[in-house]
């Protein structure tokens, strides 16, 4: 992840124990996050992207592009992305299987 989440925290003049309490999880593991020893989950990083203004793709430090353009954001993508983020960890798995499970149903 190249420590883009360190980075963020700081640059957002954040102590690990705020972005925790943003993140609903304790300061170890913010630390666990950004010293690689863990990753954080696909809710967790839905809300790094949405506190920090960046994508997905920037924090786990797969692109150096910060928030690129997307045109179907704004559409029903886009929709389903802000429902994601609103969502809890055991929601949002519940929609991911749901969404597999349609894509792996015959039409």
């Amino acid at each position: 992840m190249q420590n883009r989440i360190k980075q963020l925290r700081e640059e957002n003049h954040m102590t690990q124990v705020r972005l925790g309490i943003e993140l609903e999880v304790s300061q170890e593991t913010i630390s666990a996050y950004e010293k690689q020893k863990h990753y954080p989950s696909f809710a967790q990083l839905l809300r790094l992207a949405t506190l920090f203004h960046a994508s997905i793709d920037y924090i786990m430090g797969l692109s150096d592009v910060r928030t690129p353009t997307n045109p179907a954001a704004s559409g029903d993508l886009g929709k389903l992305m802000a429902l994601g983020q609103r969502m809890d960890e055991k929601q949002l798995e519940l929609v991911l299987a749901y969404a597999q499970g349609m894509l792996d149903c015959p039409k």
